[in-house]
């Protein structure tokens, strides 16, 4: 057997065994409710309306622009930031809290190879969570509108719009893995780095133009299909900035986590336990 193939090994052996703790995880409830949450939200719209619905309350372009909102301002910022740091900030500390972290480091496995397959598990959770959210929660928003809704799904930008919200999802879910991963490996309460982190990416529409570039959220923001219309006064204090194409966007938060994820593995062959911390 080659180095490759052990190492293959030992990452899907880590891989099954995180899945199971992180998907059957009793602090983890919390997680599945915020990703419920907008879904929940999308099936109150669409019951009421299907009520009112001789009411011909608003246009089916009015739904795309809630949608655009609801995921720019409620999963990007909220649902998925601290989703994933609940996620992933836990694969290491938790494994502090619990006293069980020195068993994997008394395994004739690399150090480099756990923090792999623990990212690999904690993103397949938050993929299945997230990116299955958006999807239920779009599909669900303008269900009311019956034939028009599956008219614009299969004729109109329906299903390219959706695609570019999973898609969007997913690499949220990538680049603030990484990033709790590595707070979740080096920090006792990861809470507070994610507090730095989440009033940087909310400041990011205020800030000028370079420190714009300097965060997720403004990649992510790049790659949604709807644009939101800030309204006044915040509309004065927003600062324009080009959005960055998506052949730029995309690889770029690729390799954003690529970076972090290696430091994380790189500064895990140096990490001593302590459990008396």
């Amino acid at each position: 057997m080659t180095h490759w193939q052990l190492w293959m090994r030992q990452v899907a052996a880590v891989l099954r065994l995180e899945m199971k703790k992180t998907f059957f995880s009793k602090r983890g409830w919390w997680i599945y409710c915020l990703a419920a949450g907008p879904v929940a939200i999308t099936l109150l719209h669409w019951m009421f309306e299907a009520r009112v619905r001789g009411a011909n309350n608003h246009r089916l372009g009015d739904d795309s622009i809630v949608f655009a909102t609801l995921f720019q301002f409620l999963y990007l910022r909220a649902t998925i930031f601290f989703g994933c740091m609940g996620i992933f900030s836990n694969l290491f500390r938790g494994e502090m809290l619990e006293k069980t972290l020195h068993y994997y480091y008394l395994t004739p496995m690399r150090r480099e190879l756990l923090v792999v397959g623990k990212y690999l598990a904690g993103l397949s959770v938050a993929l299945v969570l997230f990116v299955g959210s958006t999807a239920a929660a779009f599909l669900t928003l303008g269900a009311h509108f019956g034939p028009a809704w599956t008219d614009y799904l299969y004729h109109g930008p329906g299903l390219s719009q959706l695609g570019s919200y999973m898609l969007v999802a997913a690499l949220a879910c990538v680049g603030y893995g990484a990033v709790f991963l590595l707070c979740g490996l080096f920090f006792r309460n990861p809470m507070i780095p994610a507090a730095v982190v989440f009033v940087w990416e909310n400041l990011n529409p205020f800030l000028p133009a370079l420190l714009k570039k300097i965060s997720v959220i403004f990649y992510l923001r790049s790659l949604c299909p709807v644009e939101v219309p800030v309204p006044p006064p915040f509309s004065v204090m927003v600062i324009d900035a080009d959005p960055t194409p998506a052949w730029l966007a995309v690889p770029g938060l690729l390799a954003l986590a690529l970076i972090l994820l290696a430091y994380t593995a790189i500064s895990a062959r140096q990490t001593e336990i302590n459990y008396g911390e």
